[in-house]
Order: C-alpha cells, then sequence, then structure tokens
C-alpha cells in the first residue's frame, strides 16, 4: 500500500506542477495583457487549486504511512530526514494556503485585472515554494 501511495503522489506532483504552472501563466498574461477574466481562466484557476489540493490530500495521507514522513520527525540532524519529515511538508502546506488565498481573492472581485493580479501573486508564490522543497534527489 506505501509503495502505491507513494508513486501516486510523486506522479501526481506532475500534473499537480504543470496544472499551476498553466494558471500562473495564463494570469500572468491576462494581467499583463489587460484582458478580461472569463470563464476558460476561472477553470484554469480552479484546475490547478485541485490539483495542487489533491497532491496535498495524498501527500498528508503518505506522511503518515511512511518511514519518511512523521516516524521520522525527530531526526533534525539528517538533512534527507529533516526535508522529508518537516520541511516538505510544512512548506507545501503553506504554499497550498497561498494558492487557496489567492483563489478566495479572485473570486471575491469583481475587477478582472484584480482577478488575474490575485492569482498571479498568490499561486506564484505556492508554486515558489513548492518548487523550494521538492526532493529533487528522490524524484528522478
Amino acid at each position: 500500500m506505501y509503495e502505491f501511495i507513494q508513486k501516486f503522489h510523486s506522479g501526481w506532483a506532475y500534473l499537480a506542477l504543470l496544472l499551476l504552472v498553466v494558471a500562473v501563466i495564463n494570469s500572468v498574461v491576462g494581467l499583463v495583457g489587460n484582458k478580461e477574466f472569463t470563464a476558460k481562466d476561472r477553470k484554469i484557476a480552479m484546475f490547478g487549486l485541485i490539483g495542487t489540493h489533491t497532491q496535498l490530500l495524498v501527500g498528508v495521507i503518505l506522511y503518515f504511512v511512511s518511514p519518511l514522513g512523521f516516524a521520522s520527525l525527530g531526526q533534525m540532524s539528517d538533512k534527507a530526514l529533516r526535508l522529508t519529515s518537516l520541511e516538505h511538508p510544512l512548506i507545501n502546506i503553506i504554499a497550498i494556503v497561498l494558492i487557496t488565498v489567492g483563489w478566495t481573492k479572485h473570486k471575491k472581485s469583481s475587477i478582472s485585472k484584480s482577478k488575474f493580479k490575485a492569482i498571479s501573486i498568490f499561486y506564484g508564490l505556492g508554486l515558489v515554494l513548492i518548487l523550494s522543497r521538492i526532493p529533487w534527489s528522490m524524484w528522478f
């Protein structure tokens, strides 16, 4: 069971990152181009939100069944274990909170420019945080 969840978490990460990158690029293009925020733009942002939330759900399950997750939490002197047991989950939760804040702020706005701006800033910050804490050595 652990191996399936771990493989799913790693595989889904590619899709979640792709959706998030597309959402950020789409919102930056819309912001810079002074475009009107359409249903297509909302769907792109929503897919980025759904992709990252699904990744979080699978990651939380993996955290508690993995020997590299909760079971290794006290071993802060080992850089690799600290990354998988503390830094990766904590920073990614913060990133997904930022993405959720961006989604919420965009929904509350009625002006296209502020919708694109909220998604650009918050999704972009979330993307940078996620990329900063991916355990690259374990991914490839």
